[in-house]
């Protein structure tokens, strides 16, 4: 495993700042405004080719009027525990804070490496703001800039001289987004799946404000989970901060393998929901459907089936991604989603050998040939795969816009069904060519060849 770097402090004395510096990153909010950061947020960094990982926390503070104060706090000590050293970091502007002697206290009793850097420490004129911290009786002070990196190698140098060297080669992950509207139970389902509260939960929409990691590993598969602030309308997002954080969690399915589409099934479907699948959609990643909260909800033998049927009629474009009712109260049918998740990635990065997809096409245009194009007949000379995650086919035709909606449709359903990728978003575009190449590697092709070398006319097919 790779060494874990916690970064601890009070409100806004630039943890997150420093967490995108060592990350090389923009993964962390950034904000005046205090308490922008509450969950651990993960990052890969590297020093002098070290890999480490750091861990973002919230504001460390003992505010009464902060309902998430004390979780927050929990948070911070959760991080200490599980980090290989910490970075105290402290605000050289505004000077030393009683919340800064309470950090100190509890980390003198942590049997692991800290390094107390000052920040805000712009250049080695303003290094004379480090005498006030002394007083906490601290040896060794890094003075340092976050945001103009300013002090931040010679904090790095030291701190990586204390890592042991991994000799672990790094597994493959999946990556799965959890997104939603906002209190539909995305942090829940995420503390669920790991075992532990990872996540600040509350019945108060908006408590997650990062795209926040959490690495977990399943029958020898490692799954990265990414817990995203809820997706609102955007005629009803006012704030600075929480249109950062939507556009955080849209940009958390561009990064995702699976995204975990999670729906309220108390409240039922709203356009909301089919706004967020269409989000999903529009990435080309692989979606699955969970309908939160089934505990909830009266139901007898028809209840799911009337869900379902009504979710693929609002959802028409995401016919292909499976449905499962779940409750992260519960924990009711929790761990057959990364069965699910793995059928769906096994499909969203399968490939089809050229020889395979060639001869389904073949099949396709003699069951349903295309139409005439201004009396010409639309020819496909040729197919093949043009990349996974998701499918993509390109399709070699001699009119590629004369090729109407519903013929591609049909050829989209013939590899689906011939190919069995039946869980995953496929995609085919279609390519100009002109000549005479027609389905290489196919039966039809392989006769025209034999006849050719013997000299005489194939025969027709019948």
């Amino acid at each position: 495993m790779k060494p874990i770097v916690a970064l601890v402090g009070r409100p806004n004395v630039g943890k997150s700042t420093l967490f995108n510096r060592l990350t090389r990153s923009r993964d962390a909010l950034v904000d005046d405004f205090p308490g922008v950061t509450r969950d651990r947020n993960y990052g890969d960094a590297e020093w002098d080719d070290i890999p480490f990982t750091v861990v973002d926390t919230g504001g460390f503070s003992g505010q009464v009027d902060d309902s998430f104060a004390e979780a927050i706090r929990e948070q911070v000590f959760q991080a200490i525990e599980d980090a290989d050293a910490v970075i105290m970091l402290m605000d050289g502007k505004h000077g030393l804070s009683p919340f800064d002697r309470d950090i100190v206290d509890y980390l003198r009793n942590a049997a692991k490496p800290v390094f107390y850097a000052v920040n805000k420490i712009d250049g080695p004129d303003q290094e004379n703001a480090l005498v006030e911290f002394y007083r906490l009786g601290i040896e060794k002070l890094y003075p340092l800039s976050a945001e103009h990196r300013f002090g931040v190698v010679d904090l790095l140098d030291a701190m990586v001289a204390t890592f042991t060297p991994s000799t672990e080669a790094p597994r493959d992950e999946i990556k799965l987004a959890v997104v939603g509207r906002p209190n539909v139970g995305k942090s829940s389902l995420i503390n669920r799946l790991i075992g532990q509260p990872r996540h600040l939960v509350s019945d108060i929409p908006g408590t997650t404000r990062d795209a926040v990691d959490s690495v977990l590993t399943h029958y020898r598969q490692q799954y990265r989970l990414i817990d995203t602030a809820g997706i609102r309308r955007k005629g009803r997002v006012s704030q600075k901060l929480e249109k950062f954080s939507i556009l955080k969690a849209l940009r958390s399915l561009d990064r995702c393998d699976v995204a975990l589409i999670l729906i309220d099934a108390s409240e039922g479907i709203t356009d909301q929901d089919i706004s967020v699948a269409g989000y999903a959609y529009d990435r080309g990643c692989g979606c699955i459907f969970l309908l939160n909260k089934w505990d909830l909800v009266e139901k007898d033998h028809r209840t799911v089936k009337a869900f379902t049927e009504r979710l693929r009629m609002e959802a028409k474009f995401l016919a292909f991604a499976p449905v499962m009712t779940i409750s992260a109260l519960t924990g009711q049918r929790l761990q057959r989603i990364f069965q699910l998740v793995k059928e769906v990635y096994d499909q969203y990065t399968a490939r089809v050998s050229t020889g395979k997809l060639n001869r389904i096409l073949e099949k396709a245009m003699q069951d349903n040939e295309p139409s005439l194009h201004r009396g010409r007949r639309i020819k496909f000379y040729y197919a093949t795969q043009a990349s996974s995650q998701p499918p993509t086919f390109i399709l070699f035709v001699n009119y590629p816009e004369a090729v109407h909606f519903s013929y591609q449709r049909y050829l989209l359903n013939q590899i689906r069904q011939a190919t069995g990728l039946d869980k995953t978003p496929v995609r085919i575009l279609l390519r100009q060519r002109t000549g005479r190449i027609e389905f290489k590697d196919t039966p039809a092709a392989r006769e025209k060849k034999r006849a050719a070398r013997k000299g005489r006319t194939p025969s027709k097919r019948r």
